[in-house]
Formats: structure tokens, sequence, C-alpha cells
């Protein structure tokens, strides 16, 4: 499989990661640890750690709503994250940032507003056989509501989805699409503007999980064609409790809040409540502010180094992990697809995956072990559980040796014929 293209080895090439690790204060103080777990949650760099403690420190105060100067100043710099967030996305206008607890969140409010709105009885909504939990169970909540159908787009033994299948599945009653841009347990890359594009064209609108994109690949929403896209901030070295949807602007005006309280209205009245325009009427009450300012700085930090340059640096540990883990005897790699992020999945012949994750823990190696909330991809491979090894910008090749190295004792003390 290609990982590292010619464009991206350029990128690679004036990447150093020791410097980059040098950001991350973890590593200090651990200096041994090797931390193969990014796909479920970053660690973070100094400066989101520093933007935290300076707003408690220096500028704390509510946004939005005061008229003193300290207010002024934080609804400023939360504004100034939901810039960065438009420019991360390449959105038209931060007017289609909504800013919200994470994936799960967004992927949920466009569910509860734009989902019940229009899917009616008969209707149907479109997965893939890739997605995680988040990207199935609210659509199964609105369809089990709307006595709508659930319809899903297999993927081959490779990992990657059957797009031969797509049209077949699309019809005059799909209403929504909802796709992951990367896959969380196999690290598939989908071709998510062709789909949108075929999506749009048999007239349904599309919502792409970027949750485990937003860290390794460049987004651009408008290139994807998508209607909505969303990602969590901690997997892109931001905080946990904040992350952001971008929503097609005319959609998110003709959208119900689905959440009521401070600061989402014009204006209150027991018989009747106006509602401010998008985004501010989708975030009710007291945000993360926190949060938020770190997400914003987590996205500075990311656009400072250059999302060109982790990608190709993460798609050269990819390359080489698949070569050297996938040599070693017993291991089988799972999700093999032409195009991938990030993760490296796979199962150790005879060992249970959460006995080599907890081997591989010994030995100062964090990985994820389990079915990474994506049961429906885990059975159409007849597993239970992965061991899943996820980079990120601090991960070196180092990392990589490091983990190869511990699968051997792994397999030579709990492995067959020990």
């Amino acid at each position: 499989m290609t990982l590292v293209t010619p464009l991206k080895q350029r990128a690679l090439e004036s990447f150093d990661p020791r410097l980059v690790r040098r950001d991350f204060p973890i590593f200090e103080r651990n200096p041994g640890l090797v931390f193969l777990d990014s796909g479920a949650s970053a660690q973070k760099p100094a400066v989101v750690i520093d933007a935290v403690a300076e707003f408690f420190r220096n500028d704390y105060a509510n946004v939005h709503r005061g008229v003193y100067r300290l207010s002024a100043r934080s609804t400023e710099l939360y504004e100034d994250a939901r810039e960065a967030a438009r420019h991360f996305l390449n959105a038209a206008d931060a007017r289609e940032i909504v800013f919200v607890r994470g994936a799960t969140e967004g992927i949920n409010l466009v569910a509860q507003s734009h989902g019940r709105r229009h899917v009616r009885a008969g209707d149907e909504i479109l997965v893939t056989e890739l997605e995680h939990h988040s990207n199935i169970v609210p659509w199964q909540l609105l369809c089990s509501e709307k006595g709508a159908r659930l319809r899903v787009l297999p993927i081959d033994d490779r990992g990657e989805v059957r797009l031969e299948e797509l049209d077949g599945l699309l019809g005059p009653r799909t209403r929504i699409v909802a796709v992951s841009h990367v896959s969380n347990s196999l690290g598939t890359v989908l071709p998510v503007a062709e789909i949108s594009r075929r999506a749009r064209a048999a007239g349904a609108i599309v919502v792409v999980d970027g949750a485990q994109a937003a860290p390794h690949v460049p987004v651009d929403v408008q290139a994807l064609g998508c209607d909505f896209y969303v990602f969590s901030g901690h997997k892109v070295y931001g905080p946990t409790g904040a992350g952001a949807l971008w929503g097609r602007l005319p959609l998110l005006e003709a959208m119900p809040p689905w959440q009521g309280g401070g600061d989402m209205i014009l204006s209150v009245r027991f018989d009747a409540t106006t509602y401010r325009d998008p985004p501010h009427k989708f975030e009710a009450g007291t945000p993360d502010i926190l949060g938020v300012l770190g997400l914003g700085a987590a996205l500075d930090w990311i656009a400072a180094k250059g999302v060109d340059r982790l990608a190709a640096h993460e798609g050269s540990l990819l390359a080489r992990a698949t070569r050297t883990i996938g040599a070693l005897p017993g291991v089988r790699i799972v999700g093999t697809a032409r195009d991938k992020a990030a993760i490296l999945s796979f199962v150790v012949q005879g060992i249970h995956a959460h006995d080599v994750g907890t081997a591989l823990d010994l030995d100062g190696i964090a990985v994820r072990t389990g079915h990474h909330c994506t049961q429906p991809a885990m059975d159409r491979f007849g597993l239970e559980a992965t061991v899943r090894a996820s980079f990120g910008a601090y991960s070196t090749e180092r990392d990589v040796d490091a983990l190869a190295a511990g699968l051997e004792r792994a397999r030579a003390v709990l492995g067959p014929g020990r």
C-alpha cells in the first residue's frame, strides 16, 4: 500500500519529531513512555496547557454576556478559537462553526435537530460498516423514533468500503448519509468527496465523522462536498469536553435549537421565544470556555507545524510499522486499505488482545485493545478485539521498534508452546 507519496516525502524531509516531542511536557516527566494510543486521545503540547492556565490566571470571565472589559476579552478569545476552527476546516464562514463537547455531541445535534425535522416513516439513513458507535447509535435512535430504516454500505476484506454498491443503496427515500472520514479501528481513509458527490446527487445530506481524520489529514470541507463535519478537541491535541460541528449555513439557519437556555435566545416570553442566529442558537448555556480556548490553541499549534508535514511523518511511521509488525510470526494486521492514516490494528495468534496490551504496558508501551467502539467492523472480520497502535505528531521510529520488540517478548511469554 502507498502510505508516503512523493509530496509527503518532501514534507517529511523537513520534519524532526524529536523537536516536536519537546513540545509535550508528559515526555519530559516520562522519558521512556511509548505512547501509541493517540487515536483514543492525544497528549497535550505546552502551548495548550499554558493557554488554559493563563486564561484562568489573567482573563477569566464568562463570554457573550458582560459589558465589562474582562468579559469582552474572554469573548474575543472565545471567538478567536471559532475563527481558528473555521480556518482549520477551510469553512467559508465562522458562523458555520458550532462548538460542542465533541464529535459525539455534534452528530447527535444533527440527528436531533436536522434529522427529526426531515426524516419520516419509510425514509432511509445510510452508514458504513466501518462506523464508530457514535455514528451508528444516534441514527438508530432517530430511525426507531421515526419509523425509518438504517442501511449499511459494506466493507471488503481490506477494510475498504464497497463503493460499487453505493448507488444501489442510495434511493429516493435516502435522507442522510453518515460516514467516517477515517476509520478509528482500521485507519481506512474513506473516499468522502466521492461519497458526498453521489449522495447529494441523490438528494441526501452528508454527515462526516472527522474525529479520527482531523488530527492526521488535511481537512477542507468545501472540497469534500459534505454538509456537516464534526471533530473532537481532545484528539487534535486539545482538552477534553470541546469540539466543533461545521454545517452549511443555510442548513444551520433552517434547523431548530436542540437545547434551550441562556445565550441562545433573542427574547423570551411565556407565550413565545425567539432564537439567535447560528452558531449561537446551538450553544445554550455557559460553554466550556477553557476547552474551547485550549482547542483554539491546539489548532494554531497544528497549523504552525503544518498538517501536511504531520501527515507525512505519521505516514512514514505507519509504513514502517506495517512492514515491521506485519513480518512478526503469528501477527496478522487487520485492515490493509490502500489509503490509511495513523492506525495499525492487529491480532496475535493464540493471545487475547487484552493480554497483549497488558504485556506491552509492562514495557512502558501504551496501546489500545478491544473493539474500539466499532463492533460491527469487528464482526465483519470475525473478531472480538484487536490491538491498536495509533500514532501522533510526537511518535517516533523508536516507538515503532519498541512495539515490535515488545510484541516479540509478549509472544515468547504468552504465546502457544510457552
